[in-house]
């Protein structure tokens, strides 16, 4: 196998889920997969591990037919292609049709982003990238049925790989806390790189409400400002939200930790973590790794109702708020914090459906796709040769 898009040591959330969507699949197959990493503006010189075997220059339109050369030569079956329309160039990323197009070997492409409402520029290249790809992954069965609906593509095409979780035991949560020092506390966390369309805002003015009945609440927000925020606006978010917590008395419930956190201390602090919190502004969302973690990992959730959350929390695996409404995000953290059995019963129930999500089964809804289309790399390979 041979995976495209972003990689760490680049900290963003593709580049995270493509390394586990690597990892878990040569620890299931047994199998050595590489890499073709995504280099954005001003990343060109990182240094990337050995598994790195190429690199797609984002801005470099010859890039991507280099790299289309390059997939072909290689000794690969399948080419899978990690996408977000923001990690390639030309408009809305159009330049990676040209690339899918040039590659004579099957092109799996993992849609992270599909929008209900495109613009017509975004539905032409959506509708190239699924054209050209031999099948298209989505992460949830949303995003199948609004690629089927609203773009119009072949339902046999398409198949649904949720996205990945850790595979770890329900984890009661006063051990972790008192590791990290929060014994004795009831821990409200969010976590991932930090942007203006997080609505942190919002649910620092909840804590402000929630600590008049449980003084001893915490609220973690956990992450560092995104790579690209902070090259184009600094710190200005963050100092916001520091203000905020200043001006609202909150500096012994809010806490921010200014880190990318390494796997390790993600678990832990998630561990530690009574209620899972997900403000975010944007209704369309049809993914976050952050909230299939926390649903993965047995957290009761507390959510604005972004196209994700909807999916993922019905059934009572979490409970929904409007978006930008401290007092109902409030009034929801309180119900959850005064009722243990509620708590304990939504937290039983989002780890039981999240097992489904541990990267193993991922790994295996990659691996049956990949084989399904041995045949037609196989026919590639013969043609070519030919």
């Amino acid at each position: 196998m041979l995976f495209l898009g972003s990689f760490p040591p680049r900290e963003c959330g593709i580049a995270t889920f493509m390394k586990d969507v690597v990892d878990s699949y040569d620890a299931t197959f047994d199998s050595g997969s590489a890499v073709i990493a995504i280099a954005e503006p001003g990343g060109e010189d990182r240094v990337y591990p050995d598994r790195v075997v190429a690199t797609l220059v984002q801005d470099d339109h010859e890039s991507y037919r280099d790299t289309a050369a390059f997939v072909n030569a290689y000794p690969c079956d399948v080419l899978n292609i990690q996408h977000e329309y923001g990690l390639f160039g030309g408009e809305d990323g159009e330049w990676i049709v040209e690339l899918i197009a040039g590659v004579r070997k099957p092109v799996v492409t993992s849609l992270h982003t599909v929008l209900p409402e495109p613009t017509a520029h975004h539905m032409q290249v959506a509708r190239a990238i699924c054209a050209a790809s031999s099948a298209i992954v989505v992460l949830s069965e949303t995003g199948r049925d609004i690629l089927i609906e609203r773009y119009g593509v072949d339902p046999h095409k398409i198949r649904v790989v949720p996205h990945g979780v850790p595979d770890v035991p329900f984890r009661e949560t006063p051990a972790y806390k008192k590791q990290l020092g929060f014994g004795g506390r009831m821990t409200i966390a969010t976590f991932g790189l930090i942007s203006r369309g997080k609505g942190l805002e919002y649910a620092i003015d909840a804590m402000g409400v929630l600590v008049q009945s449980h003084p001893e609440a915490l609220y973690l927000i956990l992450g560092q400002t995104h790579p690209v925020i902070r090259r184009n606006e600094g710190e200005s978010y963050r100092r916001s939200l520091e203000a905020s917590i200043k001006a609202n008395g909150l500096s012994d419930n809010v806490l921010l930790v200014d880190k990318y956190l390494d796997f390790d201390e993600l678990l832990a602090y998630l561990s530690a973590t009574d209620i899972y919190l997900t403000p975010y502004l944007n209704p369309v969302q049809i993914v976050s790794g952050t909230l299939a973690y926390a649903v993965g990992l047995g957290k009761a959730v507390v959510s604005t109702p972004y196209l994700y959350a909807n999916e993922l929390l019905e059934h009572g695996r979490g409970f929904l708020v409007p978006f930008r409404d401290p007092s109902a995000i409030a009034t929801t953290l309180v119900a959850l914090l005064d009722d243990p059995a509620l708590r304990d019963s939504t937290q039983r129930r989002a780890y039981k459906y999240g097992r489904r999500m541990t990267w193993p089964n991922v790994a295996h809804g990659y691996g049956e796709l990949f084989t399904e289309l041995l045949p037609l790399a196989r026919q590639e390979e013969l043609a070519t040769s030919a």
